[in-house]
């Protein structure tokens, strides 16, 4: 590959994590959604059960009616414009309980070894890549032992817009990460966007713009890609309070930024729907999964997120999110037998733990760990 393709690849790969912006402006679209639907890229499609592989025994099915499940892709190909291909390089489930408002969120780490497609078993960030969004839902569905069957995907620009559309936010910053910021990812992405945001002194607490809140998502040299994902959830959760304390014209002027980045399942009447409670959602908690895992670099599949072991990772994921202890389906413990098989990867030999349920965390990362996950970081970039 030459360089000058390198250099456009990876300009094209630059943090497209805004995908979980959209789950904000889902929560706080209200009275602005009727005059815009018209500019969202609906593809008309109502995919079926048997579409997207759910698979669920009655328990879990009677359980999961109290909720409404969503998908949510943050694509690799925003210069193109395109919605049916890319991998998905941010990978989010919102799901909404229909009785009490709540909302919960869990991003999938885009390296996680599942079941992709038929037989093939990859990172799930290429499920997307081989059969748009209805493989992708499949993929989640069939994995996860879920009834998701509408999604929304989104590209590059919604984060910055949306940031500097609140008038920034409000992060404490680290010497290091700050450092990094300044050196890998600010200029670059003021030259994609147009900006010219300025860099940082060090550490501390700033009101961050756009440019420099996109640079935070980006970091991944200190820690690993799961402290990554911890600092887009952090600027997601710093986004929804300061949006709830804005004025309904700038949530309004948000939104209406972020509807060109947009493609969904949803018809216009399912989001007014969606919409129609607005102000009393509240965000109930916000995760990363697969709970327990081991990392390795595995041949020509590459750097690993392995699920210790998928059926225990199902059932506590169920938990977490309907505080239901569902059965798994049949399709999962053989993805669960196999993903051991392949990988060599037990419960016993679980490296990172982080479980929501329980409040037990063991995050430490060797330096070991942190080059696996910056290699993965590499190829996807």
């Amino acid at each position: 590959m030459s360089t000058g393709r390198k250099k456009k690849k990876k300009k094209n790969k630059i943090a497209l994590f805004a995908v979980e912006i959209i789950v904000l402006a889902a929560l706080l679209v209200g009275l602005f959604i009727y005059s815009r639907l018209s500019r969202i890229d609906n593809t008309g499609e109502d995919f079926k059960e048997q579409d997207v592989s759910i698979e669920l025994d009655s328990e879990t099915a009677e359980v999961l009616k109290g909720y409404t499940n969503i998908a949510f892709f943050g694509l690799d190909n925003r210069d193109t414009g395109s919605y049916d291909v890319g991998n998905s390089d941010c990978i989010m489930i919102a799901s909404i309980n229909n009785d009490t408002k709540k909302v919960k969120l869990l991003s999938v780490y885009r390296d996680t070894f599942l079941n992709v497609e038929g037989d093939t078993y990859n990172k799930i960030n290429s499920a997307y890549n081989l059969g748009g969004p209805k493989n992708a839902i499949a993929a989640l569905n069939k994995n996860l032992n879920l009834d998701i069957t509408n999604y929304v995907s989104v590209d590059f620009g919604a984060l910055v817009e949306a940031v500097d559309l609140l008038d920034g936010i409000e992060l404490t910053l680290t010497d290091q990460e700050v450092q990094v910021m300044n050196d890998n990812y600010i200029d670059e992405i003021n030259q994609v966007t147009g900006h010219n945001s300025s860099k940082l002194n060090g550490g501390g607490t700033y009101r961050v713009d756009g440019v420099q809140a996109l640079a935070y998502c980006r970091v991944r040299k200190v820690g690993s890609d799961f402290q990554r994902t911890e600092r887009q959830r952090d600027v997601l959760t710093k986004m929804i309070e300061k949006a709830k304390g804005s004025s309904i014209t700038t949530v309004g002027s948000m939104i209406n930024s972020m509807f060109d980045k947009i493609s969904t399942s949803f018809s216009s009447a399912d989001l007014l729907k969606l919409a129609s409670a607005v102000m009393d959602y509240e965000l109930d908690g916000n995760h990363g999964w697969p709970f327990e895992l081991c990392t390795g670099n595995y041949g020509s599949k590459g750097s690993l997120v392995v699920p210790t072991d998928l059926e225990t990772n199902v059932k506590e994921l169920h938990e977490y999110l309907f505080d239901e202890k569902n059965n798994v389906s049949a399709t999962v413990s053989g993805i669960s037998e196999y993903i051991r098989d392949y990988t060599g990867c037990t419960e016993e030999q679980t490296t990172r733990f982080d479980n929501p349920l329980t409040g037990d965390n063991n995050t430490d990362t060797t330096d070991a760990k942190n080059d696996i996950m910056e290699d993965a970081d590499t190829e996807q970039e």
